[in-house]
């Protein structure tokens, strides 16, 4: 059954926007926690080029996917796959890596999951898209920080990360933050690249 989540029609654009500027003309993409299917339906849509992998933990999700993915009939869009960040990943290279509203919506770990992974799988230049809510240096929108506590007040391990730690993250897996762009109601867009040489 397809679900909707009502966000995607706002910021599917913006993203796609981002994606075509950074994206490889053809490869693979390995989507990780696609929620809904929305993102990866638009998105191979718009890119025929590129082989679209999408992922998720949550047995619902993926079968909202699949109904989505069975509505388009992209021949460029895979099934979904279940796949927890921190567990064994499914591929063992890919082009592109996009994740989108997971990292604040998940445990520290997740995030030190992706970006560990990241550095072992992206091709060498392999590109990492990430989007969400971020602090930058401690600071974020008061928006964001409301968002913040009722992150926390549903699992105390959630919360709005900040770029300088997932910078961090980045270069220990050897990847370099290499562009930081506004999107709709608070959110960026991080735009990670393998580093020429790892820090």
């Amino acid at each position: 059954m397809k679900k909707f989540a009502p966000a995607t029609a706002r910021n599917r654009e913006p993203i796609r926007e981002v994606l075509a500027r950074v994206l490889p003309a053809t490869g693979h993409v390995l989507e990780i926690a696609s929620g809904t299917g929305e993102h990866a339906v638009a998105f191979a849509r718009a890119f025929p080029g590129l082989t679209w992998q999408p992922t998720d933990p949550d047995a619902t999700s993926r079968e909202s996917i699949a109904a989505w993915r069975e509505e388009a009939q992209l021949e460029n869009l895979a099934a979904p796959l279940a796949f927890d960040v921190t567990g064994t990943w499914p591929v063992a290279a890919v082009d592109v890596i996009v994740c989108i509203n997971m990292i604040h919506i998940a445990p520290w770990d997740a995030a030190e999951a992706l970006f560990a992974g990241a550095g072992r799988v992206l091709a060498p230049d392999g590109v990492l898209v990430t989007y969400g809510p971020y602090r930058f240096d401690g600071v974020t929108a008061p928006s964001n920080e409301d968002f913040d506590r009722s992150l926390k007040s549903r699992d105390a391990r959630w919360g709005v990360r900040d770029v300088t730690d997932l910078t961090r993250l980045a270069g220990q897996a050897g990847l370099a933050l290499v562009e930081t762009v506004a999107m709709p109601a608070n959110n960026h867009v991080l735009v990670f690249r393998r580093a020429t040489t790892p820090s």
